[in-house]
This record gives C-alpha cells, structure tokens and sequence, in this order.
C-alpha cells in the first residue's frame, strides 16, 4: 500500500463520525416522495443535502426541478488532465407503512448490534452519506472532477429524471457514473451489479353484474366479480409459480449459488411455504420475470354481506426479464388478463408506468480498478458480480443519455436491510467500508 493511500484510509477514519452524523441528520427528514403532504419534506432533504455540500467546499451547488420532485446538481472541477466522475445516490424514501410494526421510530435512527434502524438508513441515504464522506476525505478536493447528482423520486420511478438530464446533460456529462443504490451479495462482501429487472403494472378492473345482488337469492348462477377475479389472477401463473404471460422473456442467470438456509433466512418465509418457479434461485429473482398481484379493491371483510359483488379492481406488477422491453411486457400483461376473463365476466385493462430492464457490463480496465479497489476496502474480501431483482429504471437512462460513459453499480445495503420493508436497517461495518471504497476509487481513477 503507497504513502497516499495509507494516508486516504486515516482520512477516511476520521470522517466516518461525521458521515454518521449526516445520515442521521438526512433519516431525521421525512422525504416521502410518494406522499404529496410530504413534498416540503423532500425540498427541505434537498436543501440539507445540498447545504451539506456547501460545507465541504463547494462553490457549484444547487437545487433543481422539473416538474417533479427536487434533486440536488453539485461540481467540483476536475484538476487539469482528471477525468470526471457522477456519484449518484437518492435522497427520497418510501412510506413507512403500520408504525405499529417498527421496533422504533422509523425517523429516529436506532443502533442495535452493529445495524443503524430507521427508513432510509439504507434506501439510499446511506448512499447519499458514502458519497459525502469521500469528498470530506479529500477536504473537498478530490484528485478527479466529481458531479454529484442527488435524486429526490427514485422511489416513485424517477418520473422528471429524463427530462432534468436533458436540460443538464452537459452537466451530468461524465467519464464514470458511480451509481451507489443496491443491494451487496450479503454483509460483508461487496457486489457489482450488472443486469437489473424492469418493471411494468397495470389495473384491471372486472365486472359481471350491473348491481349487487343477494346471494342467497342468485348465488351458484350468476359469478360475482371478486370470485370472478380470483380465477383471472391465478391464471397469471403456472401450477409451478412460473410466469405464465406469453410473450415475456428471460435471460440466463449466473452461475451462483443462493443456499437454501440462507434464502430463509434472508426472506422470513415461514415453515412449510414452497419456493415457486423452476430454475435456480439467482436466476428466479434476476434474470426471470416475476408477476406480483400487489391490491385488490372490493368489500372489506369488516363491511361484508351476503352479497354479489358486481365489480372488483386489482393492481399487478410485472418484473421485466433483463433483454425483454418493458412496454412490450406491459403489453402482453395487457392481452392476458384480456383474454382470459371468466366466465365471460368483462374486463379493462388501464396500463401504468413502466421502466426498462438493463444490462451494466463489468469489463475493461475501470471495472478491475474498481474490483480492486472495493476488494481493498474489505480487507481482501473478493467482490462478486450480481442482478438485481429489483428496477433502478435510470440507470437505463443514463445508459441512453451518456453512452460512451462506464456505468458502475455500487452498493452498502445487504440482504438484511429490508429496504421499503419494516425496520429497515444498515450494517455500519458495511457502510464504512463502502466510504473506503470509493475514496479509494475516487483516487485511482486520477490518472
């Protein structure tokens, strides 16, 4: 290890006290993108973040919009001959959903054995904080240009981000994009992510009757909607748990092993309950779509009678295979549900967002820079490359945007973290390795 780096790694130490205290100071704002009674909480995360900036020294901050939620631009000019490199992180989060359920309060980071709780300690505030972090290490000047680029609607599928790229491309524009928003293999080994799944939903709403009616009186003749709906969901899959939606793709997934113990583990599934699908694991959750029946709107079971319901609404989400097209998947969801109505029961299909799958390749000379450099981070604890079950949708559209850039897909949270979840959480051991990382990374990109 040179002078330079054994020095970088004291700098880091002596910044992680305050990457913590940002984090915490991040956590403590509601950033409920999703939510419009919170869009003064997200424009005041914004503000904090960029304030945050402002403190490491730069000059070149500000808060932006376009028609959406606020994002945060920052620059710190590259020396004279350095590349540029975009660190993107998200500030926004998701609800909380039932406060019941939390340990504790899901706004008030809480540590316990070695994890830091709270909504976004990990989806992506923790990214937000890596990235502060780095710069404190360099006091603001890092021996590279660095745009940093702080979302505010990641979690609602990023719907203004084209269009900001579009009126700050020439801002954005970068050798390198440091995407730090996924998930790693598990605690303790950092990961790359190289295909992500895309998603597509929609709402199909069914109807059999053009009243209530009793069902005393007309059941055993006359199919209600709900019971009607039921039938048209299950079609959605085969008796295996496979995607049954023709028209949909999959992919080949890597040849890694999810041990089963661990799967368990890392999903709560309870004694008994089965896997679904055929095909590895990894390949199942990465490179397979998945269709998930996400709400049903009837009666409540409080308001229930002996009645036939005349209609029922329902929400599917459909994962999209890395290599198939999202629009074209949302698509034959739309023919599906279409044509496999029961009972003659009629059916409308209203189609909802979309974001394409992706492909990151891994290869080349900066890849194995920054294999080497995350390596180094975690003490000699080899990266590995995975999917992402999940969508980060812009990462295609930065993909589009900047093609001759290398796209690196970074990561601090873990299998454990429960993202959108209830109790959410962060291994600080990761964390603070990941702000090595990328300081290190930072440092071997100067060229």
């Amino acid at each position: 290890m040179s002078t330079d780096e054994t020095a970088l790694r004291s700098a880091v130490d002596a910044v992680l006290p305050r990457m913590r205290e940002d984090l915490e100071s991040l956590i403590r704002i509601q950033s409920i993108s999703s939510l419009p009674e919170k869009a003064d909480e997200v424009r005041r995360s914004a503000e904090t973040v960029a304030e945050l900036v402002r403190e490491i020294g730069c000059e070149d901050v500000k808060v932006v919009q376009e028609g959406g939620q606020s994002a945060v631009i920052a620059h710190f000019p590259a020396p004279e001959g350095q590349p540029t490199i975009c660190l993107y992180a998200h500030h926004d989060v998701q609800p909380t959903g039932d406060l019941s359920l939390w340990s504790t309060e899901p706004f008030e980071p809480t540590e316990r054995d070695g994890r830091l709780y709270a909504r976004g300690a990990n989806d992506d505030k923790a990214g937000v904080a890596v990235h502060l972090a780095a710069l404190r290490a360099f006091d603001g000047k890092p021996p590279v240009g660095v745009t940093l680029f702080i979302e505010g609607e990641e979690e609602i599928g990023s719907p203004s981000l084209a269009r900001l790229i579009e009126k700050y491309h020439d801002e954005l524009v970068s050798d390198v994009f440091v995407i730090c928003d996924a998930t790693n293999w598990e605690a303790g080994q950092p990961s790359f992510t190289t295909t992500l799944r895309g998603v597509c939903d929609c709402v199909v709403e069914l109807r059999t009757l053009d009243h209530a009616l009793h069902s005393g009186g007309f059941g055993g003749v006359v199919p209600d909607a709900l019971t009607s709906m039921c039938r048209l969901l299950a079609t959605l899959h085969d008796e295996q748990g496979n995607v049954a939606v023709e028209g949909v793709k999959s992919a080949e997934g890597p040849a890694l092993d999810y041990p089963e113990d661990r799967l368990r583990a890392d999903t709560g599934v309870l004694d008994g309950v089965q896997w679904i699908g055929d095909g590895s694991a990894v390949s199942r959750l990465w490179t397979k779509p998945s269709c998930t029946v996400l709400a049903i709107d009837c009666t409540r079971v409080a308001d229930a009678s002996n009645t036939l319901a005349p209609v029922a609404r329902a929400k599917v989400s459909l994962r999209v295979a890395p290599g198939d097209d999202s629009a074209s998947a949302l698509d034959a969801l739309a023919r599906h549900l279409e044509s496999h109505a029961p009972w003659g029961a009629q059916v409308a299909v209203t189609k909802g967002e979309t974001g394409d799958p992706g492909v990151v390749p891994f290869e080349g000379p900066l890849a194995e820079l920054a294999q080497a450099a995350f390596r180094d981070a975690w003490d000699g604890v080899e990266p590995v490359q995975v999917g992402c079950g999940g969508s980060i949708p812009m990462i295609s559209d930065f993909q589009k945007a900047f093609p001759a850039s290398q796209v690196l897909v970074t990561a601090v949270a873990d299998p454990d973290g429960r993202p959108h979840g209830i109790d959410e959480s962060q291994d600080i051991n990761d964390l603070e390795k990941a702000c090595l990382a990328e300081a290190l990374l930072l440092a071997r990109l100067a060229r």
